[in-house]
């Protein structure tokens, strides 16, 4: 199965706000970045854009824009980079729900339930045969 046939491959720009003081931003997220697992391909722009490709059923661009703030890092915030992201979040997001890998694949709340549901005793589960369950 090809994952870029499947739209699973994303190919993003990262934007960061120039006011900060490690001028070279997109150079220091990639190296954080090479490491990661998902992320396929990382390259710095002559602008200092970071252009990322990853694959989204093992990580998202909220997840490494998340990182990436909680780091120090200043992510570009004018109105259009902001839409685009804002846009970008919420059909990864809605993809991964559809795949089945909400937020983390060992975390993930239909998971939860699903192994809840496997180990609770219910009328579902029990080993008698229907005929002697009526007797008790």
């Amino acid at each position: 199965m090809d994952n870029d046939k499947d739209g699973l491959i994303k190919h993003r720009e990262i934007i960061f706000c120039e006011l900060h003081f490690d001028k070279n931003q997109g150079q220091t997220a990639l190296l954080l970045l090479s490491d990661i697992e998902g992320v396929h391909h990382l390259r710095v722009s002559e602008k200092g854009t970071l252009h990322i490709s990853y694959n989204l059923q093992l990580i998202s661009l909220k997840i490494i824009e998340d990182a990436l703030i909680e780091l120090g890092f200043h992510i570009s915030s004018n109105l259009l980079n902001k839409l685009k992201r804002a846009l970008y979040h919420y059909t990864e997001e809605t993809q991964r729900a559809n795949l089945g890998c909400c937020r983390d694949n060992d975390n993930c709340t239909r998971e939860i339930f699903i192994n809840r549901y496997q180990r609770i005793r219910h009328g579902c589960r029990d080993e008698r045969p229907t005929h002697w369950r009526k007797y008790l």
